[in-house]
């Protein structure tokens, strides 16, 4: 399969990232490709329960090809994995571009930007900041909590490291971090109609780019893209439609009931239902969803997240015609 992937920009020299381009926050090969106003695909690591390296590596090897960037969770569904930091760092080193997702459900102010530092210089350029799920809903709900911050007051921090060089306490840094921020968004929960106003709030706050939860329902994205061009937030923000592919209509009615977050109308359940092939179908309405939300103004790529289906996200790229396109443009 051909790539449209270009290695990470990074100084084997110094052992370090890049300078930003003029006009850009970062080094990163996902700000550039948005900046250039290529439609951008990332993708979700399903992180491994390990701690060899060369189970992240194969974990990424589907992704890789295909993806501008690929995200790193932070623990998510508040169940342990291996660190975002760590995945970024063994992806980094071999080229590939990723996103730190930082979660402020289990660090301080203090450990959160100590990473950040620690993340720019191995040359991570994208960071998602999420306030994160709460620890009952995960495998270990006697762990306690932090959420020092929450997503806005994360993203300010962050800019501010970024922008004035310094950190909350004002004490100054030597070189500030370049990096590309991002945040998360709902669009389809109610109250649909307060989620742009929501979203333009993590914009003042920083964020340079958006990844949403899944899309399942067009027709709902769609008035909130409405909304958010006609508050001019498009021109302000690269935003990423989640989708992903569902394996069957049990695994849609699971996620409908118990993933916060996410609407699934009946009538995807019902063609999954119908389908021979419940698998197979859940790939195509991935690639259905992806060709509609293409023809939607102001978004600018899809964020894929395959859980388990990693394997699919190269045959959806390339069947929705992305693929193609990238490499007809080169």
């Amino acid at each position: 399969m051909a790539s449209f992937h270009e290695r990470e920009p990074f100084d084997p020299i110094l052992n370090g990232p890049l300078l930003a381009l003029p006009g850009h926050k970062s080094a990163s090969f996902l700000e550039r490709t948005l900046r250039k106003g290529q439609f951008a695909v990332t993708a979700e690591l399903n992180p491994p329960d390990s701690a060899d390296p060369r189970d992240v590596l194969k974990a990424a090897e589907p992704l890789a090809e295909v993806t501008d960037a690929i995200n790193a969770t932070d623990a998510s569904g508040a169940n342990c994995h291996i660190s975002s930091m760590g995945i970024c760092s063994i992806l980094n080193r071999a080229g590939l571009g990723t996103v730190l997702q930082i979660s402020c459900r289990d660090r301080n102010r203090i450990a959160i930007q100590g990473d950040v530092l620690g993340a720019a210089a191995m040359g991570v350029g994208n960071i998602l900041c999420l306030t994160g799920d709460g620890v009952g809903v995960g495998d270990q709900p006697g762990a306690r909590p932090v959420f020092d911050f929450d997503s806005l007051s994360l993203l300010r921090t962050l800019k501010t490291m970024r922008d004035e060089g310094a950190f909350l306490s004002g004490r100054k840094l030597t070189m500030a971090p370049p990096i590309f921020l991002g945040a998360a968004e709902n669009p389809c929960i109610p109250p649909i109609e307060w989620r742009a106003d929501r979203l333009e709030k993590k914009v003042r706050a920083g964020a340079d780019f958006i990844q949403t939860n899944y899309i399942f329902d067009v027709e709902v994205f769609r008035r909130f893209m409405q909304r958010v061009c006609d508050m001019g937030l498009h021109e302000k923000v690269f935003i990423l439609a989640g989708v992903g592919p569902l394996a069957s209509a049990k695994s849609a009615r699971w996620m409908r009931s118990n993933v916060p977050g996410i609407h699934i109308p009946d009538s995807i359940v019902e063609r999954l239902e119908k389908a021979e092939k419940p698998g197979e179908e859940g790939k195509k309405l991935c690639i259905d969803l992806i060709r509609q939300i293409r023809e939607i103004p102001g978004v600018h790529g899809v964020h894929i997240m395959a859980y388990r289906r990693e394997h699919l996200v190269g045959e959806i790229i390339e069947d929705t015609g992305i693929l193609k396109e990238r490499m007809t443009a080169k």
